[in-house]
């Protein structure tokens, strides 16, 4: 989980502060101390941190901090709104063309994720109700091309390419056919080198110069940590970015290019990599990701992600089948997938206040939800409407087919079942405490539900 180091040892320097009743500048200044090694060994720059620590000390040695009640708090309220302001303060969003199409110039060094990031942000903008084209102009790199048109095909984004033209051309003739076809943003792939040289540079100078895009984007890998800040300083210099998409979020990476990127550029992060599916990317909220850092929640991109992702018609018809208590294998089966579609559990309930880090040490099997799924694929359509009718021959045909036991088709069945009778009491007398139990033994820790 990314800044999982970095969480941790800024939760062990306000737990000494939240250990004192009154504050004395000694104290703020100990763990500010703290706070400053603990950016250094998340791969933030130096100057970066100083300043930080030094922005956090001046604001919460103030009066108006020491003497309050809960000097602690104030002091970890103060770091929330300075972590903020490091990187960008405000979401910053995505340039729009007066006058369609809207031309993002895609930049990145070869392997940061430049071109399946190009088909993510495509594919955002595509559900936004968007029409956007892919341009491929890396003609450089083995299957560059194909590998566009594939991410492409799988976004449902259509790809423009002209084999091994000249990039500024294929770039100016994508540009035409979006204005001729209504196509209302274009992405152009252009291409990258494992390491920056003026050949890159001149050919990315020169799209810039003839088709004039509107917002330059710069993808790099979060994982490299200075070095990513270090290349996003290069391509600014030389080229003039607008805005950054952070790679590979998701993984273990120790934060230092989020919190050190705005500072150091002066560009915003615009969007971020949390994981390899084409869904995985996300709009960068700095207020959000602050919160999360310090284990606060985030529970406005919870909120999102649920929008996204719930189908609100089959929400309706559940409402519906709970009213006449009707609930069966297929509504389960309809309730994990959306869930699925979420991404990770523990990801999920990092977001909310009051479990944050704590989410990653969860004893939570989120394999279990295949298993569940897998039984009930293996049951008819009747089976799954009626699960009533299975019996032990049934039971046993089933198991077989999903390679299971006999028991985990008994426990599903008999948890249908206790979900069942759980919606029926939904509307009586302790209605939510008995919501808050669903979802046992389906992966979900004890108080979470569907």
């Amino acid at each position: 989980m990314a800044f999982e180091g970095l969480s941790e040892k800024l939760e062990a320097a306000f737990r000494k502060l939240r250990s004192k009743g009154k504050l004395t500048e000694n104290d703020v200044k100990d763990a500010m101390r703290e706070v400053r090694l603990a950016l250094l060994e998340a791969d933030v720059s130096y100057k970066v941190a100083k300043d930080f620590t030094a922005k956090v000390t001046e604001r919460a040695v103030g009066t108006a901090v020491m003497e309050s009640l809960t000097p602690a708090q104030m002091v970890i309220k103060i770091v929330n709104e300075e972590l903020t302001q490091l990187m960008g303060g405000t979401r910053s969003r995505l340039a729009i063309a007066a006058h369609p199409p809207t031309i993002v110039m895609m930049c990145g060094l070869q392997g940061s994720g430049k071109t399946t990031h190009s088909a993510k942000l495509a594919l955002m903008l595509k559900n936004q109700g968007n029409r956007p084209l892919l341009v491929a102009c890396d003609i450089y790199r083995p299957a560059a091309i194909k590998q566009l048109q594939v991410i492409g095909e799988k976004a449902g984004v259509p790809v423009f390419e002209m084999g091994t033209a000249d990039p500024v051309q294929i770039a100016k003739e994508a540009i035409k056919l979006a204005k001729d076809k209504g196509y209302d943003y274009v992405f152009l792939d252009t291409a990258g080198r494992l390491h920056i040289d003026e050949e890159l540079m001149g050919e990315l100078k020169r799209i810039k110069s003839e088709v004039k895009p509107h917002e330059i984007l710069l993808v790099v890998d979060s994982m490299t940590g200075q070095d990513a800040v270090n290349v996003a300083s290069s391509f600014d210099e030389a080229l003039g970015i607008d805005g950054l998409i952070l790679t590979k979020l998701d993984g273990d990476t120790r934060g230092g290019a989020a919190l050190s990127a705005k500072a150091v550029t002066g560009k915003p992060i615009k969007f971020v990599g949390t994981g390899e599916k084409l869904g995985d990317l996300d709009v960068f909220h700095p207020d959000r990701m602050a919160s999360r850092i310090l284990g606060m929640g985030d529970v406005l991109s919870l909120i999102e992600k649920a929008e996204q992702t719930i189908d609100e018609k089959k929400a309706a018809e559940l409402e519906e089948k709970l009213r006449k208590n009707s609930f069966n294998m297929n509504d389960l089966l309809d309730q994990i997938e959306q869930v699925s579609k979420m991404g990770s559990i523990k990801d999920m309930l990092a977001m909310i206040p009051g479990i944050g880090k704590k989410a990653q040490s969860m004893d939570i099997d989120e394999k279990q939800f295949e298993k569940t799924k897998a039984i009930i694929y293996s049951m008819t359509k009747q089976e799954r409407e009626k699960p009533e009718i299975i019996n032990p021959s049934r039971k046993r045909r089933i198991a077989a087919g999903c390679g299971m036991q006999v028991e985990d088709v008994n426990r599903l069945i008999s948890q249908q079942k206790q979900m069942q009778k759980m919606m029926k009491e939904l509307n009586g007398k302790g209605g939510k405490r008995k919501l808050m139990q669903l979802g046992r033994g389906l992966g979900m820790p004890p108080g979470m539900g569907f």
